[in-house]
This record gives structure tokens, C-alpha cells and sequence, in this order.
């Protein structure tokens, strides 16, 4: 069986490495170009080439597969299927139509629930209670093929888009070899047609969605920061305006206190413990991040800042001076 690879960020990884483990006959793989990375804007190769590399497979990186040059390169590769985990681009019919088996996709996602670019993200910031990953036939449209298998999880409290991404990662490589395993020379997989009616979308976050608004509940807050973990981040601001990355929480804390404090209120206990007030009730924090610091216990925060009970977090850069 010749297999062609597509795939891009970290998500791909496990998925590329089980089939490298299992010698299948992996005839090449596809990846973004390399892009300017960090302060020197030194172009850096995707997680995806570097092991590539590292295992002697052959890359291209098309800025477009579009492009019929790239359609006649893969043409010429002659795959009997592909498989796409984290690509990063909407694949032509052109592309589609090449291997006799199908373009297999691997989704974090219940489809047709959070179709698009952050499912893993969005997933957590909605409050989902499971979540699991799709295996599809690729057509022409943003995740709405044909569904070949699929593996539900509950989502636990402390889930993060960081943990929940490796999570996914792994039951869709195992998903995939299994997959594999099953198909019959020059047939695709059998799949089921997704209920298009139910299909939500999950857009790319840009950076101001992890912005918190301490005047919703503090649940909501809690899937906010835990949704936004990696990237972009949820934050606040402080203190002359300083930005303030929240990393960890837990939500719905009882309220010690009989304050008619505003949302975003600061509350310090007598073991250094820091709370701040929501829409119904208090989020505690347990690691946060001063801009241009590195993570630090919300103890050291308090303790470092000398912050002290009535001061506030703010949702935007004002000329507060930490207090309402």
C-alpha cells in the first residue's frame, strides 16, 4: 500500500509515526513551506519535516497544491491513498481524484460538530462534555465528507487544549493504523454521510478572543483559559496596565467574604491563595504569567507583587490604577 503523508503542525506527529513504526510504504509527504520564525525571522521547518527529515522521506512543500504543477507532481507519486492530519490547506478535486482508496482525513473533532481550523479550542471554550476524533473521506468542502470511524472522550476539568491535543493525536493515529489495516486494494474505506444540519463551526482564535471578561461566570472563564492554553492565551490586565497571562484555575470557589465587590476584584486569603470575583461567585488562580516573566505559582504572583485584597484585573489597557 503507498501511502502519501499530508500534514503540517504537531497534531500530524503521532500519525506519521505509526506508520513510519509500521513500515508501510510511506512514498513521500507533504508539508507547508518553511516560514520566518522567532526575532532573527530564521525560516523554520514544520514539525512535520523535521521528522520527516529525520527518518530519510522524502518532502515537498507547495505553496499551493492548487497549482497544477503540484497536481502532476502528486500524479506522478502514483498513491493508492492519502492521508491528511493538520495540513492546513482545502484540498482540490484534482488532488481528491488521484488515489483509488481516498484522502483520509484525521479530525479532532465529533463531527459534524466544530468543523474548521480549532475544533480542540473551541470544544473547551463551549464547555463541551466529550469530545473524540473523526476519521473522514476528504471531498471539496471544509470537513463535511463521508465519516469512516469515530472514538468519543469525556472531557475532565483540568483538560487543556494542550493536553487534549495529544490526547486526540494519539487515538487518531491509532484509529488510522487500523484503518489501513482494512482496505482493500483500489476501494476507499466504507463511510456514512455526515447530517450537515447539525454542523457547527470552530474559525481560527485570533488573538483577542483569549481577552477575559471577569463579569461572566466563572465556568465560563475556566473554559476560556483552559480553551486558549498554547495559543493565543487568556489575559488580563493590571497594575498600570500590565498584561497578565491566567494559565490555570479552578473554577466556582465558595466566597469567604461578604464584599459587594465588583467583577475582576482581587481577594487574597490568609494562606496567600488568590481569588478574583465573577458573575456568580470566584475563580481561583493557580499559575499565571507577567508579561515578559516566565509562569509562576499565583503565590509567588501574590507574594512577589505584594498584591493585596480590593485591587483589580481589568479586560482592557486603561489608566486604572488596579482599582474600581
Amino acid at each position: 500500500m503507498r501511502v502519501l503523508f499530508m500534514g503540517t503542525s504537531e497534531f500530524a506527529i503521532p500519525a506519521l509515526t505509526t506508520l513510519i513504526a509500521q513500515n508501510l510504504e510511506i512514498i513521500g509527504v507533504i508539508t507547508q513551506p518553511d516560514r520566518p520564525s522567532g526575532r532573527g525571522k530564521k525560516l523554520k521547518p514544520t514539525p512535520v519535516k523535521e521528522i520527516s527529515v529525520k527518518h530519510d522521506l522524502h518532502v515537498y512543500q507547495p505553496e499551493r497544491l492548487r497549482k497544477k504543477e503540484s497536481v502532476e507532481y502528486l500524479k506522478q507519486l502514483n498513491p493508492d491513498v492519502m492521508v491528511v492530519a493538520a495540513f492546513g490547506q482545502l484540498l482540490p478535486q484534482t488532488v481528491l481524484d488521484i488515489p483509488p482508496c481516498g484522502v483520509i482525513n484525521i479530525h479532532p473533532s465529533l463531527l459534524p460538530k466544530y468543523r474548521g481550523a480549532a475544533p480542540i479550542q473551541w470544544t473547551l471554550i463551549n464547555g463541551e462534555e466529550e469530545t473524540g476524533v473523526t476519521l473522514m473521506l476528504l471531498d471539496a468542502g471544509e470537513d463535511t465528507g463521508d465519516i469512516i470511524c469515530m472514538e468519543r472522550i469525556p472531557i475532565q476539568l483540568e483538560d487543556t487544549a494542550v493536553t487534549l491535543h495529544q490526547k486526540l493525536a494519539d487515538i487518531g493515529a491509532r484509529l488510522l493504523l487500523e484503518v489501513l489495516s482494512n482496505l482493500q486494494p483500489g476501494q476507499p474505506p466504507s463511510a456514512s454521510p455526515q447530517n450537515h444540519a447539525e454542523a457547527t463551526h470552530a474559525p481560527r482564535l485570533t488573538k483577542d478572543i483569549g481577552c477575559i471578561n471577569w463579569s461572566e461566570s466563572s465556568t465560563i472563564i475556566h473554559n476560556l483559559i483552559r480553551g486558549t492554553s498554547g495559543w493565543p492565551g487568556a489575559y488580563t490586565f493590571f497594575r498600570e496596565n500590565t498584561l497578565i497571562k491566567i494559565m490555570q484555575t479552578i473554577p466556582c470557589c465558595s466566597k469567604e467574604n461578604k464584599l459587594n465587590e465588583n467583577s475582576g476584584t482581587i481577594r487574597i486569603n490568609t494562606e496567600q491563595d488568590l481569588f478574583v470575583s465573577t458573575a456568580n461567585g470566584e475563580i481561583q488562580l493557580l499559575q499565571v504569567q507577567p508579561a515578559t516573566k516566565k509562569v509562576m505559582s499565583a503565590k509567588d504572583f501574590v507574594n512577589g507583587y505584594q498584591l493585596k485584597t480590593g485591587e483589580c484585573f481589568v479586560s482592557s489597557e486603561s489608566t486604572t490604577d488596579g482599582k474600581k
